[in-house]
């Protein structure tokens, strides 16, 4: 751990600490929201261990203290978690490890730690950035879910501080620099305009998943 950490400069750490900063207090909210819909400790604990999704856990969190079937709120977080397809496919092979590596690698696997493995210029600093952001977030996520919960009724919901928009705006900062590709610019373009026209329309998640059409045109175009 220590040599991945010196693989990094100070700059990335201190950006990966601020996200992950980011993401206690994020948690906090998710915690309070969970108690305060009656759930028990034991519920946002093991939700933000095993699922480590907020968007999803919180949905399912939702769904159930609006009276809806567990296996339906399940469901719904599945489709939104589904972004982490290609998420798996935009990692460079390596970045997550072999063997049993790969297995708990694919569980750090976040927005946070993606974005910061995408964002380096070399397999070993991709590395690096990708498994100290997800052990961040492991920390962070459950600690202050189960923080939020204990604390109960302090904090009811990140709008009121506009921790909802610190994960765009970081994610938005660290991908910018690729937008210099036209290809790139193009298809980004073109995903956010279909997830805008169809957001009014579609459930949760299945959005995001309709603008990966605009990679498909994209590499259509480059490769024309």
């Amino acid at each position: 751990m220590g040599s991945i950490w010196r693989t990094l400069d100070r700059r990335t750490s201190r950006d990966i600490a601020l996200a992950c900063l980011a993401v206690w207090l994020y948690g906090l909210s998710y915690g309070a929201i969970a108690i305060t819909h009656g759930f028990a400790l034991w519920v946002p604990a093991a939700l933000s261990v095993l699922v480590m999704a907020g968007s999803s856990e919180l949905l399912f969190v939702g769904v159930i203290a609006a009276g809806g079937n567990p296996i339906a709120a399940a469901l719904a977080g599945v489709l939104v978690n589904a972004r982490h397809l290609p998420y798996g496919l935009a990692l460079p092979p390596g970045v997550t490890g072999t063997g049993w590596r790969r297995i708990f690698g694919t569980q750090l696997m976040n927005d946070e730690s993606v974005v910061f493995a995408l964002g380096q210029d070399s397999r070993e600093k991709q590395r690096a950035a990708f498994w100290v952001c997800g052990f961040g977030v492991l920390v962070c996520w459950p600690g202050g879910a189960v923080m939020g919960w204990l604390l109960g009724g302090i904090v009811h919901n990140t709008s009121a501080f506009g921790l909802d928009t610190v994960f765009p705006a970081i994610i938005l900062a660290l991908v910018f620099p690729a937008l210099r590709d036209r290809v790139t610019l193009r298809a980004g373009l073109t995903g956010a305009g279909i997830a805008l026209v169809s957001v009014p329309f579609l459930p949760a998640g299945l959005p995001v998943l309709l603008a990966l059409g605009a990679v498909i045109t994209a590499c259509w175009h480059s490769a024309s």
